[in-house]
């Protein structure tokens, strides 16, 4: 004869809800982090768009790198120098302050909103007043 209680107790055991609230959290997670890609994609187009690039360039890996070269004005060949480690921490440094200079910021602007805060730093310049004019390093 089966036994239901037992049966209860082996499907249940230790089950306190936690995976429901799990399920929830990582749903939650997940939808900001896609609102956060969204908005650094945005941000990116926009950027892109005001400097006379393709926005659909914005979301393909490593030609977005070789467009913000172009941007900054430094040549194609730099998008090498982003696989070599510790050296593509210096190169983005300095491609971030060539872009924010591109746009008539300040060298500051681009170590502090470009570099480290990049989302905030090209939402800004997407959708800021900015005006692109022309490479920096060229």
């Amino acid at each position: 004869m089966l036994n239901l209680s037992l049966l209860a107790n082996v499907l249940f055991q230790n089950d306190s809800g936690g995976g429901f609230f799990a399920g929830v959290f990582g749903l939650f997670y997940m939808v900001c982090w896609l609102a956060f890609v969204i908005l650094i994609i945005a941000g990116f187009w926009k950027t892109f768009e005001k400097a006379g690039q393709p926005g659909w360039a914005a979301i393909i890996p490593f030609y977005n790198i070789y467009i913000l070269l172009k941007i900054a004005g430094r040549p194609g060949w730099w998008l090498i120098l982003f696989f070599v480690p510790l050296v593509n921490l210096i190169v983005y440094i300095i491609l971030s302050i060539d872009v924010a200079k591109s746009f008539g910021k300040d060298a500051l602007y681009g170590i502090i909103l470009l570099w480290l805060f990049s989302a905030i730093g090209y939402l800004i310049l997407g959708f800021g007043d900015a005006e692109y004019e022309g490479p920096a390093a060229a």
